[in-house]
C-alpha cells in the first residue's frame, strides 16, 4: 500500500464523514471503522499513522455509553478522542469551535504526532485497490452488476485494468432505468470499450416481484435481492465466476447504518443482499465519496462525460415513483426526466448541477387538462448541488426555464397535471426521496 492512513473509529458522531473527508483533504487517506474493531483487524489495516475516537451524542449501545476496546488504546500507535473520555491518550472534550482552529488541531495531530504523509491520492488508490483485487481475485474470474452509472461504470475500468477479460459485465434492463439508458449501455461499453458484456431484459420479471410493494426499503431490499438472483443465473452459465463485483460506495455504507448510528435508508448493495449470497464480493471504491470515485474515473483514462455523469441510484426509476410501482406512473417518471434533462441542456445547466430528477408520488389533484377535468398525478422536479452526497443544497432554477417544464410536462406525459419544485436541502430531506 502506497499510502499512510488515519483511523477514525465511529462513536456516534455524526461528523465522522466531515471528519474523514478533512483528513483526506490534507493528503492523508482515512478510513471510518467500527468502535468494537478487533485487535486482528485492527492490525491487519495497511499503514495505520494513528486513530481518532470520535465521540458523539449517540455514542449508546442497548442503552450503554460505548467505547473501544482496551487494544485500541495499547495498539503503540497515536490515539486522539474527542468528545468523551478516554485513559491513556490525548484527550480533546471537544474539537475547537472555530472552523480555522479545528483543522489546526487536526493538522498538528494527523502530521505532528502522527507523522503521516501527504501522500494520498486518486492514483495511488488506483494503484493499490488494482493490486487488491489481483491479490483477492487471483486466476478467478469475475461478474460485475453494470448499470452505466458512474460507479458501475469506474469499477468496470478499475476491473479490466486489474485482470482484463477475466471480467464479465451483466447489464440488466429492469424497467426502471431513464429513457434510452440500457442502449447507451450496450453502446458505450459493448462496442466502444469491448467489454465482455452480457444484456438481460428482466423488465417483467423485477415489476412483477415489486407490484403492490409501497414501502421504500422494501422496494428496495427486492430489487437488490432480484439483482443478485439475476447474476446467479447469469454465473451458472459461465465456468469460474466465484466473485461479484459492486460500485459500492462510502455514502452507501454510511447510510445503510453502522452500530452507533441508525440508519437513514438501506442502499440495495448494502441492506439488499440476500444471506445465501453465494459469491465473494469485490467493491474496490468502497471507502470513496463520489468527487474521489469521479477522480479514479479520471486517472482510468475515462471520457469525461462518463466520468462526470449525473449519479443514478441503483434502484433507478423505483425510488422515484414514489409507493407502489405502476407501469403508467412509472412511464410519466420517465418521459418527465426525459423531458427535465433535455430542457437543462438547452438552459446551458447540464454540466453545473450536480443532479437533477423527477419524482412522481401517488397522489392525484384536480386540474384542466384539453379543457376538461382531470385527475392525475404532479412532477416533482429535484435540483441539487454537492460535493460528496453526505450534503445538498438546492439549485435556484430560473424562472424561464420552471415555465418551461411547468407547460411542457403536463402537455407531453400522460396522466400529469401539474409541476411542483422540491426546495429542500439535504438535510433535512434526502437527495433522493425513497
Amino acid at each position: 500500500m502506497r499510502q499512510d492512513m488515519i483511523l477514525i473509529l465511529d462513536m456516534g458522531s455524526e461528523q465522522n464523514a466531515q471528519l474523514a473527508r478533512d483528513i483526506r483533504a490534507l493528503g492523508v487517506y482515512s478510513e471510518i471503522h467500527p468502535h468494537d474493531i478487533d485487535a486482528a483487524t485492527l492490525s491487519a489495516l495497511p499503514n495505520v499513522r494513528g486513530v481518532i475516537l470520535n465521540g458523539g451524542k449517540n455514542r449508546v449501545v442497548n442503552g450503554r455509553a460505548v467505547d473501544a476496546a482496551q487494544h485500541v488504546y495499547r495498539c503503540g500507535l497515536p490515539v486522539l478522542a474527542v468528545d468523551h473520555p478516554a485513559q491513556g491518550c490525548q484527550t480533546l472534550e471537544a474539537w475547537p469551535q472555530d472552523e480555522a482552529q479545528r483543522l489546526d488541531a487536526l493538522r498538528d495531530f494527523v502530521f505532528g504526532r502522527c507523522q503521516a504523509q501527504a501522500n494520498w491520492s486518486a492514483e495511488h488508490f488506483l494503484e493499490d485497490q488494482v493490486e487488491l483485487v489481483r491479490r483477492q481475485v487471483g486466476d478467478g474470474r469475475v461478474l460485475l452488476a453494470l448499470s452505466g452509472g458512474v460507479d458501475s461504470s469506474v469499477v468496470a475500468a478499475l476491473l479490466i485494468r486489474a485482470i482484463g477479460d477475466r471480467l464479465t459485465c451483466v447489464h440488466v434492463n429492469h424497467g426502471l432505468l431513464r429513457l434510452g439508458e440500457s442502449e447507451q449501455v450496450v453502446r458505450v461499453f459493448g462496442e466502444a470499450l469491448g467489454a465482455n458484456l452480457i444484456y438481460v431484459d428482466a423488465v417483467d420479471r423485477f415489476l412483477g416481484r415489486l407490484e403492490c410493494v409501497a414501502d421504500p426499503e422494501r422496494k428496495r431490499r427486492i430489487i437488490g435481492e432480484e439483482f443478485i438472483r439475476v447474476f446467479e443465473e447469469e454465473a451458472r452459465k459461465l465456468k469460474g465466476i466465484r466473485f461479484l463485483a459492486q460500485g459500492t460506495i462510502y455514502p452507501d455504507i454510511l447510510e445503510s447504518g453502522t452500530r452507533t448510528a441508525g440508519s437513514i435508508k438501506a442502499h440495495h448493495n448494502v441492506g439488499g443482499l440476500p444471506d445465501d449470497l453465494t459469491f465473494e464480493l469485490v467493491e474496490p471504491i468502497k471507502m470513496l465519496f463520489k468527487d474521489e470515485v469521479r477522480a479514479v474515473g479520471a486517472a482510468l483514462g475515462l471520457p469525461q462525460n462518463m466520468v462526470y455523469r449525473q449519479p443514478f441510484p441503483g434502484p433507478g426509476l423505483g425510488v422515484r415513483c414514489l409507493g407502489a410501482i405502476t407501469r403508467d406512473r412509472l412511464e410519466a417518471v420517465r418521459l418527465s426526466d426525459a423531458i427535465l434533462r433535455e430542457e437543462f441542456e438547452r438552459a446551458g445547466l447540464a454540466g453545473k448541477v450536480w443532479q437533477y430528477f423527477t419524482i412522481v408520488p401517488d397522489l392525484r389533484s384536480t386540474g384542466v387538462v384539453d379543457n376538461r377535468r382531470s385527475f392525475d398525478w404532479p412532477v416533482i422536479v429535484r435540483a441539487v448541488n454537492t460535493v460528496d452526497a453526505m450534503t445538498a443544497t438546492v439549485e435556484p432554477l430560473p424562472w424561464p426555464l420552471m415555465n418551461r417544464l411547468a407547460q411542457r410536462i403536463p402537455q407531453e406525459v400522460p396522466g400529469v397535471n401539474r409541476v411542483l419544485y422540491d426546495l429542500t436541502p439535504k438535510p433535512t430531506g434526502t437527495i433522493e426521496w425513497e
